[in-house]
């Protein structure tokens, strides 16, 4: 059954609610890449990651996602001039969303700013139907984490296209429809930001950091 499902950040400031949320309507993955360990490192929120480094998302679509509260709060930041846009609620820097362009229609938000966390969570979508970027993890990588999961990204181009197909796109949570520019200000890390925090991040991190 679909659900309605709550989110909010750490501090309650920024809340909003996301629609329509079952096993079949959204994807949930643990992503082990590098810059979501930089993005978690660079709010100070390295609590965010698993033992392993990953985050757990839930992608779901664009107009599924609305905030009602403290939109004042959330800015984004990109890792690069092309990379993510990452949005957080800058009152205690707790993550509410990544996105591509709105050409691209999917929003991936960390299980954890679900009220009730994780294990609200698994209730609405179930677990994380698996890992990604494995490669990548600290310590020994998640079982069949590593490698290309064909399935894996099958499913999460069919969401895609079914979202865009089905009018799912708009209204944009994080975008104006017209002109297509962000809604909240949007902050490029320098390449030197960008380095200094990968030394924080990947399989034999030199260093640690605590949020």
């Amino acid at each position: 059954m679909d659900r309605q499902v709550e989110l909010h950040c750490r501090c309650g400031g920024v809340r909003a609610v996301v629609g329509g949320v079952s096993p079949r309507s959204v994807n949930r993955v643990v992503c082990y890449c590098d810059d979501c360990q930089a993005f978690a490192y660079h709010l100070g929120r390295a609590d965010l990651l698993n033992a392993n480094g990953g985050s757990d998302i839930v992608q779901v679509a664009p107009s599924t996602l609305t905030f009602v509260q403290g939109q004042n709060r959330i800015v984004g930041v990109r890792l690069s001039p092309k990379g993510l846009y990452r949005w957080y609620a800058n009152c205690c820097n707790t993550p509410v969303g990544n996105t591509l362009s709105p050409s691209v229609p999917f929003v991936g938000i960390l299980a954890q700013a679900f009220e009730g966390g994780a294990p609200a969570v698994d209730e609405a979508t179930g677990p994380p139907i698996g890992a990604i970027l494995g490669k990548y993890a600290i310590g020994e990588p998640p079982a069949g984490s590593t490698g290309l999961n064909l399935s894996l990204i099958l499913r999460a181009i069919g969401k895609v296209l079914a979202w865009k197909m089905g009018g799912k796109a708009w209204p944009h949570p994080f975008f104006k429809r017209e002109p297509r520019e962000p809604i909240y200000p949007i902050t490029v890390l320098s390449r030197e930001q960008r380095e200094a925090l990968r030394p924080l991040c990947g399989p034999q991190p030199n260093a640690q950091a605590t949020g």
